[in-house]
């Protein structure tokens, strides 16, 4: 297999990111969004720390400089968000809770996860109905573009920041032969099963 490309280092949703493992699959009542986070919580305790998301990043492909100053950048910006306020007082301050994960969603995003983070089918269909243009149910990088510029609001700077790191990491390390992003490579990431995949292509 020839070489491949390393996703940029960037600030990213954990997505971005971010996936229902085995021992949550038993467990009901949790969201898409919050099964998309679990991938990083490698003990199964419901917080996700720094090391978690540094190692989950590797797992998924990103090269050990990239996936450490992307884990900062993620934590720092999520896990204050997301803390409760009966938390250790001990514990750190970037440390990402999983039920509470939907207080990190940041604006310009698609819509695709409701308020409680929710997966919404119907965002998804709307997404690749609007956007993929030249091939269907597949979007191109420029195509990608478009979907982003449409979708930022106004003043939000942090959001499209983090929408961009998103979407370009997914598609750097997701992308197929022919440089499509396929709807059903989205859906896995709503549906929390893309990074398990990824992690196994890896070996």
């Amino acid at each position: 297999m020839g070489a491949r490309r390393r996703p940029p280092a960037a600030p990213l949703l954990l997505l971005l990111a971010v996936c229902l493992g085995t021992c949550y699959a038993a467990a009901g009542g949790m969201t898409e969004l919050q099964k998309h986070v679990a991938f990083f919580d490698r003990d199964r305790d419901g917080i996700v720390t720094f090391d978690e998301t540094y190692q989950g990043l590797r797992d998924v492909g990103l090269g050990a400089v990239a996936a450490k100053a992307s884990a900062a950048l993620i934590n720092a910006a999520i896990g204050p968000k997301t803390r409760p306020d009966n938390a250790n007082s001990s514990s750190s301050r970037m440390d990402i809770y999983i039920q509470n994960i939907q207080k990190g969603k940041h604006g310009s995003d698609t819509g695709a996860y409701d308020a409680q983070g929710r997966f919404v089918p119907a965002k998804l269909d709307e997404m690749f109905a609007k956007h993929a243009k030249t091939a269907p149910n597949a979007m191109t990088k420029d195509e990608l573009d478009e979907m982003l510029k449409a979708n930022r609001e106004s003043n939000d700077v942090n959001g499209w920041v983090a929408a961009k790191a998103e979407w370009e990491m997914l598609y750097d390390l997701a992308k197929d032969k022919d440089g499509r992003l396929q709807k059903d490579t989205a859906r896995a990431v709503y549906d929390g099963a893309l990074f398990y995949q990824l992690a196994g292509k890896k070996g």
